[in-house]
């Protein structure tokens, strides 16, 4: 199978759905000639159009509510908002409305729109620029949040949410967009609300999404060496969120440590572990382990930003802490 990069799949997937449905336009700041300041829809005005592939003004608020009104009147709006730390301005598109139009309306609207993002830290960005809010719109119902973190789970994933009849938050990580996988020609999707077990093991689930299922896979190879197996559970979709894959997976190890690049107080991780603790507390050996980034903005040093966001040093250190 061809390998590409996790930019490419996303091109991909956004060209591919372009050329089959027309309803499909694109939204977003320096997307047209530019490409996107990842090159994400690069080339894509080229072939579609500027009326098709849009350049908007610097306001998250207009175009994503823009993207609203689109899909309410029949297009399938994909939003591109350029740093996840600028989704509070989305919210009260993305929360008023977006989210329950389908039910305020008795189901007579429908609002198919995709918002894409992305977010994290690691590449010295600074406070206004790193940040991971998946728990902020994961915490809106009506709302579907996936967050891939592997080339052929992008272009699934997005091809998957630009079909959906509701709308999706699609958030992406600076730092996957130029690694490499393998990814299926064609029309490959995947479901929204699956989980994957990316690693087998038997002593102790790592839950993980987006970039920290790479930092749990390292930390995993390293606690082999010393004799420990983990079982590796990349979400995908944080909503709806697949807790039988999860549930299944704490059944056999009998341990969990949830990763979440988000603030650890109040984060996406706290939302995980207390579903392991319900569904699962009589198979625990220990308490579900969170671990997230710490209660602080993301500094701008390297070598802070390095201190202060998880990695699979601190993963290492979590499991051998819960024993």
């Amino acid at each position: 199978m061809r390998r590409l990069r996790y930019a490419e799949a996303l091109n991909e997937a956004l060209r591919e759905e372009m050329r089959a449905d027309p309803s499909v336009v694109l939204y977003g700041e320096d997307i047209g000639i530019y490409g996107g300041v990842f090159k994400v829809t690069r080339a894509l005005q080229e072939e579609f159009g500027a009326e098709r592939v849009v350049d908007t003004p610097i306001s998250e608020q207009t175009m994503t509510g823009m993207g609203v009104g689109a899909a309410m009147m029949g297009l399938r709006p994909v939003i591109e908002i350029m740093y996840a730390d600028f989704l509070p301005l989305c919210l009260d598109a993305l929360a008023n409305q977006a989210s329950i139009l389908h039910f305020v309306w008795a189901g007579q609207v429908s609002v198919p729109m995709v918002l894409r993002t992305q977010g994290g830290g690691g590449a010295g960005a600074g406070a206004q620029h790193s940040k991971s809010l998946e728990a902020m719109v994961s915490h809106i119902p009506g709302l579907k949040v996936v967050s891939p973190v592997f080339p052929a789970d992008a272009k699934g994933l997005l091809k998957a949410a630009i079909r959906d009849p509701n709308p999706v938050v699609f958030l992406e990580h600076k730092l996957l967009y130029n690694t490499t996988g393998e990814v299926p020609e064609g029309d490959h999707t995947v479901e929204i609300g699956k989980a994957a077990v990316v690693r087998e093991g038997s002593d102790v689930t790592l839950v993980a999404n987006s970039r920290m299922v790479l930092e749990a896979l390292k930390a995993a190879d390293t606690l082999a060496g010393s004799g420990i197996s983990c079982e590796v559970v990349d979400l995908r979709s944080l909503r709806p969120l697949d807790t039988a894959t999860i549930v299944a997976s704490v059944k056999k190890t009998s341990r969990a440590v949830v990763v979440n690049e988000g603030w650890r107080f109040g984060g996406f991780g706290a939302e995980v572990a207390a579903q392991i603790s319900e569904a699962a507390f009589e198979y625990l050996d220990a308490p579900v382990a969170r671990i997230g980034t710490h209660d602080l903005p993301i500094p701008y040093s390297e070598p802070l930003e390095a201190a202060v966001v998880p990695s699979a040093a601190s993963i290492v250190e979590a499991v051998r802490a819960w024993g």
